[in-house]
């Protein structure tokens, strides 16, 4: 059993928040893998899925971001997950929009959901970054992940989370390099390889 934990605020308020992406990524493997039923369990949405081969968890936790890591630790202990079959797609401020990284432990950045999760797990999990950008002040960072994504970001959003849907076995195969190697060559491939940050214009 894999986790796939996607991070964000629960309910309708947070739904199209740019902190929630990773809640659309994780709604997207769901919908193109074929996943049982969305239920209540280990404090999260979970939803159950074979992809790659390979059984997995598809969890969004219900706790609030802050305190994700009660929802991933009950969920771990239950399956005796390792931490390397634990992967945290999430949102990035220090990525471009429309980029995605992928590394295994590591530092936080401030991101409380993932302060969370190596509180309540330890550190040496696997994160799927997806960049949103920063707003290029830090006074706006807090307002900036709690809106909405504007109309124009929808597209690259939508083109972002089906990349991820879309090689999924991959990442439950392990092969993370070519997992972020083919969604890069697809986000290319539409046209999202130069969006600019928040804070740039066009050119420069």
């Amino acid at each position: 059993m894999l986790l796939f934990v996607g991070l964000g605020n629960p309910g309708a308020r947070y739904a199209h928040n740019r902190h929630n992406i990773g809640f659309m990524a994780v709604d997207e493997i769901a919908r193109r893998h074929n996943a049982g039923p969305w239920r209540r369990r280990f404090q999260s949405e979970v939803a159950e899925a074979v992809v790659g081969g390979e059984r997995l968890l598809l969890m969004k936790p219900q706790t609030y971001m802050n305190e994700s890591g009660r929802a991933v630790g009950e969920a771990q202990r239950f399956f005796k997950v390792a931490l390397a079959d634990i992967v945290v797609f999430h949102d990035e401020l220090d990525l471009a929009p429309a980029r995605l990284r992928i590394k295994t432990g590591g530092g936080i950045a401030g991101h409380n959901g993932l302060r969370s999760i190596s509180a309540h797990v330890g550190n040496d999990y696997r994160r799927v970054r997806l960049g949103i950008g920063h707003p290029g002040d830090k006074a706006l960072v807090h307002t900036y992940v709690l809106s909405d994504f504007a109309k124009a970001e929808e597209p690259w959003v939508e083109d972002l989370t089906g990349a991820v849907a879309e090689f999924a076995a991959l990442l439950a195969r392990g092969e993370d390099a070519s997992f972020q190697n083919k969604v890069h060559l697809a986000m290319d491939a539409r046209g999202w390889g130069d969006v600019k940050r928040p804070g740039e214009r066009a050119g420069g």
